[in-house]
């Protein structure tokens, strides 16, 4: 186990089977297996840049479950807070392709898995404030009922004790048991970090706002430092308390899988800010991974090492 993380994360990591053709799951005969789980493919692209990177879980021990933590120790990542629970099944999920360059079918396998189980118990304080920043998103949250509570402890943990907290609202409203415990939820959880990285529908959802402007503004005022409005291949808008502006999109020739690219967008503007570099840096680095991650059809084969980082020259 690393002394000293850069980044701690927690949420469920599912199998995931993507179709190796297009058209209707049912008729699809054959599947990749990969990763999923927002926050593991975050962690993923983290460690692909040589942070070092813990990540906070539980899976089953089943042939699914040993495969999503080997391929996580693959990359370099302290998996030693993953609790690996024989009673329990690991979630999974298919993903359908399209040809299109719009949002592929996604079908859930995860009601009442191993990660579901998580809760404030799970969260070793040493290990998670031995790091300098905790990413957190709104799907770990919308898990189970006693993981809303566990992601509400992480952030308040990390904030007290001086550390910086990103969070991604990732709306997921079949993980809800309604619209407005969503919005409500996903709201108070954003109070407790100093990063907010909506996209613009999430962010018109949760805060009635139309523009960029109005959402920043309004986690602006509930508490964070900055706020980062992703506008899919427009780019971004950004603002902070001392500045703000437009960060445009880097042109795609093809979109193959849309899945994935709000958590590469995450990993550059995370990366480049623990890097050191401004915020309009770390958002031009978080548009151009997100570029990469919507051309290849898993959710984290676009996420690039940090050689490939620097001869991009970012």
């Amino acid at each position: 186990m690393n002394t000293m993380l850069d980044v701690v994360t927690f949420g469920e990591a599912m199998m995931l089977l993507v179709a190796g053709q297009s058209g209707p799951l049912e008729q699809v005969e054959t599947f990749h297996k990969r990763t999923a789980g927002a926050e593991t493919n975050v962690a993923i692209g983290l460690a692909r840049l040589g942070l070092n990177v813990g990540w906070a879980s539980r899976l089953g021990t089943d042939s699914m479950g040993r495969y999503l933590l080997a391929a996580m120790a693959h990359e370099g990542i302290d998996c030693s807070h993953v609790m690996c629970d024989a009673a329990q099944k690991t979630g999974f999920q298919f993903k359908g392709r399209v040809t299109d360059g719009s949002d592929p079918p996604v079908e859930y396998h995860r009601k009442g898995s191993a990660a579901s189980h998580m809760g404030v118990s799970d969260i070793d304080e040493a290990w998670l404030t031995s790091a300098r920043h905790l990413h957190a998103t709104g799907v770990f949250a919308a898990v189970s009922e006693s993981t809303l509570p566990a992601a509400a402890r992480t952030m308040n943990l990390m904030r007290a004790a001086g550390r910086s907290v990103s969070f991604d609202p990732n709306l997921r409203p079949t993980l809800w048991a309604s619209p407005e415990l969503m919005r409500a939820s996903i709201n108070d959880l954003a109070t407790r970090a100093d990063w907010v990285l909506p996209g613009l529908e999430e962010g018109h959802f949760l805060t009635a706002e139309t523009t960029p402007e109005g959402i920043a503004g309004f986690y602006l005022q509930r508490g964070a430092s900055l706020v980062v409005v992703k506008l899919g291949s427009a780019g971004a808008y950004f603002q902070s308390n001392a500045d703000s502006g437009y960060v445009p999109g880097f042109p795609v020739a093809q979109v193959v899988d849309t899945v994935g690219a709000g958590d590469g967008f995450a990993v550059g503007v995370i990366s480049a800010l623990l890097d050191g570099l401004s915020v309009p840096e770390a958002v031009k680095r978080g548009t151009w991974i997100g570029a990469r991650a919507v051309q290849v059809m898993g959710d984290s084969e676009g996420l690039p090492t940090r050689a490939e980082l620097v001869a991009a020259g970012l």
